[in-house]
C-alpha cells in the first residue's frame, strides 16, 4: 500500500532533503501529458484528413468546370462551322 500511496501522492513519500521529487510532475502528470499528446496527434490527423478532403473536392470541381467549358466551346465552334457551311 505504501508503494501505491507514494505513486498517487508523491509529496507524502518526499524527503525534506530531496528537491527532485518536489519539482517532478509525478507519474500522474506524465500519464496526463502522454494522453494529451496522443489526443493532439489524433486532432491533427483528423484536421489533415478534412483539409485533404476539401482540397480534393475543389480540384474535382475545377476539373468538371474545365470539362464543361471545353464542351461548351466545342459546341460553339460546331455551331459556327455549321453556319459557315450553310451559307
Amino acid at each position: 500500500m505504501n508503494v501505491l500511496a507514494s505513486l498517487l501522492h508523491p509529496k507524502l513519500a518526499q524527503d525534506d532533503s530531496s528537491g527532485a521529487i518536489a519539482t517532478s510532475p509525478g507519474i500522474i502528470g506524465w500519464i496526463a501529458t502522454f494522453f494529451m499528446a496522443i489526443a493532439a496527434g489524433f486532432i491533427i490527423w483528423d484536421m489533415v484528413k478534412r483539409i485533404r478532403k476539401v482540397r480534393y473536392r475543389e480540384e474535382i470541381r475545377q476539373e468538371i468546370s474545365e470539362e464543361e467549358a471545353a464542351i461548351e466551346e466545342a459546341a460553339e465552334l460546331e455551331r459556327e462551322r455549321r453556319m459557315r457551311e450553310g451559307k
